[in-house]
């Protein structure tokens, strides 16, 4: 058990830091005017063990004092661990497979540049996982396609960009895909997998808080991929986000969202198409 933390006797923990149902009450008003991001109270536990550390690497005690010097601060960039510490990044390659044979042909064959949006890059398994898509729907063509990827986690980017994976998770996926995209790491780098330069050069990896007021991408985008995202927002912020991701899709583009999320009764600017995709609806 760490030293932080010492059993009652009772099964509760005695912890060294103190969260009040103030402070707890604080932290997601801030996360939630930072980022959008709507944390409910079963989340409680969450928040005391990933903003913990951030108490602890300043020498803090006390989550009041904490979150009393981050509003002290507006451009701090401890708001930066403090939203990358309140973000959830769960994702996987392919992940929801039936996506990318509608993305394969969608873009087949399409004229001029293909651009394709992940506004929730997370660690980057879904970017490249688009990138992979289009190498192999579009051959030698792909090479002059562009995947921007997004995401308001400044840690999960960095990974992102570095492209590099456990062998464990990279070898889920066919053989045939993991010696044409990967390369195996030998020596100390034995048991991690990289991706290969030629799909790794095909992404943009950028920040970007959805609920910022000016976003730093432009359209038009053949596709737009915000898949598991929009379920940690209110439907006034889903609506509003939705809104502006209308204008930067081409007239036929694709918006794919997730298996638990439903845009139909939130927005009219998007049509359903298939399964958890949309097109935009013509103009009037």
């Amino acid at each position: 058990m760490p030293a932080e933390e010492k059993s009652w006797g009772n099964g509760r923990l005695e912890r060294d830091l103190e969260l009040t149902d103030s402070d707890f009450s604080r932290i997601r008003q801030l996360i939630y005017q930072r980022a959008g991001i709507v944390l409910a109270e079963h989340k409680r536990e969450m928040v005391y063990s990933r903003l913990a550390k951030r108490l602890r690497h300043h020498g803090l005690t006390r989550f009041a004092d904490y979150l009393a010097r981050l509003e002290r601060q507006p451009d701090a960039r401890e708001w930066e661990a403090f939203t990358n510490a309140l973000t959830t990044n769960l994702t996987a390659f392919f992940r929801e497979a039936h996506h990318f044979p509608l993305l394969a042909d969608h873009i087949r064959m399409r004229p001029g540049k293909v651009r394709i949006w992940c506004a929730a890059a997370s660690t980057g398994e879904e970017p490249y996982s688009i990138a992979m898509t289009l190498l192999e729907a579009m051959g030698q063509q792909a090479s002059q396609a562009e995947v921007v990827a997004t995401d308001i986690d400044t840690d999960a980017l960095a990974r992102a960009r570095a492209g590099i994976y456990p062998l464990e998770q990279v070898c889920k996926l066919e053989e045939s895909r993991v010696k044409r995209f990967f390369q195996r790491g030998k020596g100390p780098h034995q048991g991690f997998a990289r991706i290969r330069p030629d799909v790794a050069g095909m992404i943009d990896f950028q920040p970007l808080n959805l609920l910022a007021p000016q976003w730093p991408v432009t359209g038009p985008f053949d596709a737009i991929f915000c898949r598991n995202t929009m379920i940690y927002f209110d439907k006034t912020t889903q609506s509003r986000i939705l809104e502006r991701f209308s204008p930067l899709l081409k007239p036929d583009g694709l918006l794919f969202a997730g298996h638990s999320e439903s845009f139909s009764y939130i927005t009219e600017a998007f049509q359903l198409r298939g399964q958890t995709v949309y097109t935009r609806k013509p103009a009037r």
